[in-house]
C-alpha cells in the first residue's frame, strides 16, 4: 500500500508544506521514522526529533514554527494527534479488511445467512439461524453459536467463542480468546453443603462500535429475555470479567484485569483503570473515574467523581491520606520517643514526691 503525501493530507483535511508527491508506505514514531514513513508531532517534548527524523512526512499543528531546518514534508492540521489516530484507523482497516472469501474447511449451519464481502477463515464454525452482515471477518477457529446476529463491518479474531443468542452490532472488534455469552456464576447452596447450578438462560447484547480485548469474558444474563448489555462505543481491554446482567454505559473505557459483579450498572463515559473490582447490584454514575485497584462496595450516585482506594474515596483526599501514610513509621518512632520522655519525666517527679 502506497500513498502520496498529498493524498494523505486530503484525507486528513490538512495542508501540505513541501513535496506533496513524496511516497508514504508506513506509519512510525517520529524518533524512529525512515524514508517512506509518516510520523506526527504533538507533544512539544518531541520537537527535537523533527529536525533529525528521516520521515518523508510529519503531521504537525497548523501554527507550528520551526526553529531549525526541517527536511521532511509537513502536513499542517488542527490536531496532529487526532489526525494521526485517524490515519492509524484507516491503515488498520486496509489491513483488517484485505481478506475475503471462504477458506476450507469451515462450517455454516442451516438457515444461516451472510452479507456481502464476507470472510470465513479455516476451521471457523457458524451455527444454525445465524445472521451475519456485510464486510464481516470471521477469522480461523472462531466459534459462532446458534441464533447469533453480527452487524456490518465487524471483525471476529481467531479463537473467539460466541455463545448462542448473542447480538453484536456494527463496526465491532472482538479480539482473540474472548468468550461472549458463557454462563454467569450462579450456584444455589444446598443443605448438604453442595451447590446446585442455576441455569443461565439470557443472552449478551453488544451495541455498535464496541472493542473487546483478548481473553475477556462477558457472561450471559440469568433469566430468559434479559441481557448483559455493552452499550455503543464501549472499549474493553484484555482480561476483563463482566458478570451476568451487567450493563456498561455508552463510551465507557475499562482497563485490564477489572472485574464487575452481577447486575451492576456502569454509567456512560466512565473510566475504570486496571484491576478495579466492583461488587454486585450496584449503580455507578455517569462520568465516574476509578483509579487502579479501586474497590467499589457501594453505589456511586454523584456524577463526575474521581475515586481510588479500597473502599473508594475522593482521589485528592486519597493522596493527602497517602502522604500521611508514608510518614507513619517516622511518626511512630517520634511518638515512642515522646512517650519515653513523658514516662521518664513522670517517674522523676514520682521519685521527688
Amino acid at each position: 500500500m502506497e500513498f502520496t503525501v498529498a493524498q494523505v493530507a486530503a484525507m486528513l483535511g490538512g495542508e501540505v508544506k513541501g513535496d506533496g508527491s513524496a511516497k508514504i508506505k508506513m506509519l512510525s514514531k517520529i524518533q524512529d521514522a525512515k524514508p517512506g514513513q509518516i510520523a506526527f508531532l504533538s507533544n512539544p517534548k518531541y520537537e527535537q526529533y523533527i529536525y533529525t527524523t528521516q520521515a518523508s512526512a510529519v503531521i504537525v499543528k497548523k501554527d507550528f514554527v520551526a526553529r531549525k531546518e526541517v527536511t521532511s514534508t509537513l502536513i499542517l492540521v488542527d490536531d496532529p494527534y487526532s489526525s494521526f489516530t485517524a490515519l492509524l484507523e484507516e491503515y488498520h482497516k486496509l489491513i483488517s479488511f484485505q481478506k475475503s472469501g471462504i477458506e476450507q474447511p469451515s462450517f455454516i449451519g442451516d438457515n444461516s445467512t451472510t452479507g456481502k464481502n464476507i470472510y470465513r477463515g479455516a476451521f471457523s464454525y457458524i451455527g444454525t439461524n445465524v445472521k451475519i452482515g456485510d464486510n464481516v471477518k470471521i477469522h480461523p477457529q472462531a466459534f459462532v453459536g446458534d441464533d447469533v446476529q453480527i452487524g456490518n463491518n465487524t471483525i471476529i479474531h481467531p479463537g473467539v467463542k460466541i455463545y448462542s443468542g448473542t447480538r453484536i452490532g456494527n463496526n465491532c472488534v472482538i479480539h482473540s480468546g474472548t468468550v461472549i455469552g458463557s454462563d454467569g456464576f450462579g450456584f444455589a447452596p444446598q443443605e448438604d453443603g453442595s451447590y446446585k447450578t442455576i441455569p443461565q438462560l439470557g443472552n449478551v447484547i453488544i451495541e455498535d462500535n464496541v472493542t473487546v480485548g483478548g481473553n475477556t469474558v462477558i457472561d450471559c444474563a440469568t433469566m430468559f429475555g434479559d441481557a448483559t448489555i455493552i452499550r455503543e462505543g464501549v472499549k474493553l481491554d484484555n482480561l476483563i470479567q463482566i458478570a451476568h446482567n451487567v450493563e456498561v454505559g455508552k463510551h465507557t473505557v475499562i482497563a485490564a484485569q477489572t472485574g464487575i459483579s452481577g447486575s451492576t450498572k456502569i454509567g456512560e463515559n466512565c473510566l475504570l483503570a486496571g484491576q478495579v473490582g466492583i461488587a454486585g447490584h450496584l449503580v455507578i454514575a455517569n462520568n465516574t473515574s476509578l483509579g487502579a485497584q479501586a474497590g467499589v462496595s457501594k453505589s456511586i450516585k454523584e456524577e463526575g467523581q474521581k475515586l481510588i482506594g479500597y473502599p473508594v474515596f475522593d482521589i485528592k483526599e486519597y493522596f493527602k491520606s497517602y502522604a500521611v501514610f508514608k510518614k507513619l513509621p517516622d511518626l511512630n518512632y517520634r511518638l515512642r520517643e515522646l512517650e519515653s520522655k513523658v514516662l521518664k519525666h513522670n517517674n522523676a517527679h514520682s521519685s521527688v514526691d
